[in-house]
């Protein structure tokens, strides 16, 4: 499936902006599960002052916002074509071993909650059977509600408040499946939605690394494995790994962020 992508983050300062610098995950990478026909990041208000990959294989640019800017509009779009493997990303390895994907995090840090929620899969011989049901517990237990979590909810606030978006049930299946004893990842990336082409915000989803199969990724949010209407973009362990667009800024003043973002066959 050939997926056209066009996604816009605007920041909009109240006051001119003295020093501001962004960390940009918005190229996509072509694998075994996609591949990339055509992609540009192009930035108003500031420009590009590195382009660089990091440990995890991730493409990064990095945004220094003009002095004395009030605006930054940066675009990313093209077109990706998709490959459906049922998730199913495969002992494919880059810089980062799989312990690495083993390491606790602020976000992730398993909680008596967690703990629990972890038995099964350790007791588990269907190891991927058991990652399935573990996907529709969560959901069952964290229904998908915006507006209850923020980018800083950790996996246990978001599991004791009982609702969240996929970055949080990303973020739960993840600590689980580190407690249970299996690497697991964050994945940044964008869903083609059946019902409508505008969306809000990108997706993301988790990476579960089991013995027979090596990575397979579970959309919590949906209830599946991400297939042909998926897009990757980065990968890390865990969102503030992977955020498709993550800064700083120095100086008073509040800010404003809109995102527009299109996924259309």
């Amino acid at each position: 499936m050939d997926l056209h992508i066009s996604h816009t983050t605007r920041y909009a300062y109240d006051t001119p902006v003295s020093y501001a610098l962004q960390r940009l995950h918005l190229r996509p990478q072509s694998n075994i599960m996609q591949t990339v026909l055509d992609w540009t990041v192009t930035v108003d208000g500031g420009v590009i002052e590195l382009t660089c990959e990091d440990h995890h294989g991730n493409v990064i640019d990095l945004v220094n916002t003009d002095r004395g800017a009030t605006e930054l509009t940066v675009t990313a779009s093209g077109t990706v074509r998709t490959h459906d493997r049922a998730g199913v990303m495969g002992k494919v390895y880059g810089a980062a071993p799989l312990w690495h994907f083993m390491q606790d995090t602020a976000l992730t840090k398993p909680s008596k909650d967690i703990r629990a929620l972890a038995r099964p899969l350790k007791s588990a011989t269907d190891t991927l059977g058991a990652c399935h049901a573990l996907s529709a517990q969560i959901l069952a237990a964290v229904p998908y509600l915006i507006g209850q979590t923020y980018t800083n909810t950790t996996a246990d606030q978001a599991l004791t408040g009982g609702a969240g978006v996929c970055q949080d049930h990303a973020h739960i299946m993840i600590a689980v499946a580190r407690y249970a004893g299996f690497p697991a990842r964050y994945v940044s990336g964008y869903l083609k939605l059946d019902d409508r082409i505008d969306q809000d915000a990108s997706h993301a989803w988790a990476e579960v690394h089991l013995p027979t199969l090596g990575w397979v990724g579970f959309d919590v949010s949906n209830g599946i494995s991400p297939d042909e209407r998926y897009a990757r973009l980065a990968i890390g362990c865990d969102a503030s790994d992977a955020a498709p667009v993550k800064g700083m800024r120095l100086g008073d003043g509040d800010e404003s962020l809109i995102v527009t973002l299109q996924v259309q066959q």
